[in-house]
C-alpha cells in the first residue's frame, strides 16, 4: 500500500484523530492540540522539558485530551530541528504513536496565514505545524532500529572519520607547499613508507641535507626496507638542497608535521577498524552478498546505501527511493516554453552521493553499465549530457538494488541490457 501520497495522509486523519503540533527546542518544547477541523482543545501551549519527566508530562497531557474528547488516534507533528527531535521522536514511537515531520520551509511560509504577521513565537509555531499536518503536508520520519540503527551509526562514524582524514591530508599538503614543495616530485604518495621514515628523522629540507644520501640510505637499511636505495636517497637529498621552502619557525614546523603524520595514522587505523565492523554487521542483512557480487560495487557503496535507506521493505517501489535520494526529475515547462529538466536535490544528501559514486565506479569497471551510459549519451532521440547520463545510471542502480534486496534475485547482466529501449530495433 502506498501510504506516502498526500491523499493517503489526509485519509488517515479522521474525526477520531487528535493532532498535536510540537515546537521543538534544544531544552524546552511547546505543544498545542487540535481536531481535524483545526479546533483547538488546549487553552494554552504545554511547556515541557527535554527529559523523561517532560516526555511523560506530554504523554499524560495528550492522553487526557484524547480521552475527554473521544479521540482514539494521536498524530504528533514537529519540525526536524537538527538533532533535537531525536529523543522526543523515539519516545513517541516507543509509546505506540507515529510522529510526523513538516517541512520548516512550509512552516515559515504559512505562519502568516492567520494574522498576516511574520512574528515567530512558541505559541504560534505549534498551531502552524498542526495545520500543515491536518492538510496532509507531512512526512513519516524513519527511525532505524536494530541492525539498521547499528549500520547507520557506523556509517556516520565512517563519514566523519573520512572527512577528518581528508582534512588532515589537506593540511599536510599545505605544510609541504610551504616548507618542502619539492617533496611531491620525489614521492607522489604521502603514505610512501620510505619517505615517512625519513620525515620522522628529518622533517625539514635542511635536516635531510645534514643527513646526506648515506644517512638517508642508512635509515632504510636499518629498517631492512626493500625498494629504496642510494639512487632514491640522492634524489631526495638533491631536492632538499634546491628547496625553495620557507626556513622560518623551523621548530614549530617540525612539531606540526609530526602531529599531522601521527593524526593521519590514527584516523587511517580508525577508518579500517570501522570498515571491518561495518562488514561484519552487513552480513546480517539478507541478500547483501548478491549486491557485493556486482562488478564495480564495493563495501563502501553497499554500507552507505543500507545506512541511508534502512529497511528497504518499507518502500513500495524504486521511485520512492529515487525521491529519497533527491534524484526525482523536476520539469521546467510553462505554456510553450520547454526548459531543461533537473533533479530535485531534495532528499538524503549522503544517499545521493553514494549512488553517484556507485554510478561512476560502475561506468568505469562494469561493461553493462558502461554500455548503458554510452547509449544514453549517443541515442538519436533525447541524448543526454555526460552528467545527466551519470544520474540516469545512478537511478538504474537504485532499481537494481531494489530488485535484488526485495526479491532475492541474482544480478542478471543480460536482463539489464534487455531493458535498454532501442527505437531502431522496435521499429524493425
Amino acid at each position: 500500500m502506498n501510504y506516502n501520497t498526500q491523499n493517503a495522509k489526509i485519509a488517515s486523519i479522521t474525526e477520531r484523530t487528535l493532532i498535536v503540533g510540537i515546537d521543538v527546542g534544544s531544552e524546552t518544547h511547546y505543544a498545542r492540540a487540535f481536531d481535524w477541523r483545526n479546533y483547538e482543545y488546549s487553552k494554552k501551549p504545554l511547556e515541557f522539558r527535554n527529559t523523561e519527566a517532560g516526555f511523560l508530562t506530554l504523554k499524560a497531557w495528550m492522553e487526557d485530551i484524547a480521552e475527554r474528547h473521544g479521540k482514539t488516534d494521536v498524530i504528533p507533528g514537529m519540525e526536524p530541528t537538527g538533532h533535537y527531535w531525536f529523543a522526543l521522536g523515539k519516545f513517541l514511537q516507543d509509546s505506540g504513536m507515529k510522529p510526523v515531520h513538516v517541512n520548516p520551509h512550509h512552516v515559515k511560509k504559512s505562519k502568516e496565514l492567520d494574522d498576516n504577521n511574520p512574528n515567530k513565537n512558541d505559541r504560534k509555531d505549534p498551531k502552524t505545524i498542526a495545520a500543515l499536518v491536518n492538510e496532509g503536508r507531512f512526512s513519516y520520519p524513519y527511525i532505524p532500529t536494530g541492525i539498521y540503527a547499528e549500520i547507520r551509526s557506523l556509517s556516520n562514524l565512517r563519514f566523519q572519520t573520512q572527512e577528518e582524514l581528508t582534512r588532515i591530508k589537506n593540511r599536510i599538503a599545505r605544510w609541504f607547499s610551504i616548507y618542502f614543495p619539492e617533496y611531491k616530485d620525489v614521492y607522489g604518495d604521502l603514505k610512501a613508507v620510505s619517505g615517512r621514515m625519513v620525515l620522522k628523522a628529518a622533517p625539514l629540507p635542511e635536516d635531510i641535507v645534514k643527513l646526506g644520501a648515506e644517512g638517508v640510505n642508512r635509515i632504510w637499511r636499518d629498517a631492512k626496507l626493500r625498494g629504496a636505495g642510494m639512487k632514491r636517497a640522492k634524489t631526495l637529498v638533491s631536492a632538499a638542497e634546491h628547496s625553495v621552502g620557507s626556513k622560518e619557525a623551523p621548530g614549530a614546523a617540525r612539531i606540526e608535521l609530526k602531529n599531522l603524520l601521527n593524526d593521519m595514522d590514527i584516523y587511517a587505523a580508525r577508518l579500517e577498524e570501522l570498515l571491518r565492523s561495518i562488514e561484519e554487521k552487513l552480513k546480517e542483512i539478507p541478500y547483501i552478498d548478491k549486491l557485493m557480487a556486482i562488478k564495480g560495487i564495493g563495501l563502501v557503496t553497499v554500507s552507505g546505501f543500507i545506512a541511508e535507506v534502512g529497511d528497504i521493505g518499507r518502500f513500495d517501489n524504486p521511485k520512492q527511493l529515487q525521491k529519497l535520494a533527491g534524484y526525482a526529475i523536476v520539469a521546467n515547462d510553462s505554456g510553450k516554453h520547454n526548459g531543461e529538466s533537473r533533479i530535485s536535490y531534495r532528499g538524503r544528501k549522503r544517499l545521493r552521493y553514494v549512488l553517484y559514486e556507485a554510478a561512476i565506479s560502475l561506468i568505469g569497471k562494469n561493461a553493462e553499465f558502461r554500455e548503458i551510459h554510452e547509449y544514453y549519451r549517443s541515442r538519436k532521440e533525447n541524448p543526454l549530457k555526460k552528467m545527466q547520463s551519470v544520474v540516469a545510471v545512478a537511478c538504474k542502480v537504485i532499481r537494481v538494488f531494489y530488485a535484488i534486496l526485495t526479491k532475492g534475485v541474482d544480478y542478471d547482466a543480460e536482463k539489464l541490457m534487455r531493458d535498454i529501449r532501442r527505437p531502431q530495433i522496435q521499429a524493425a
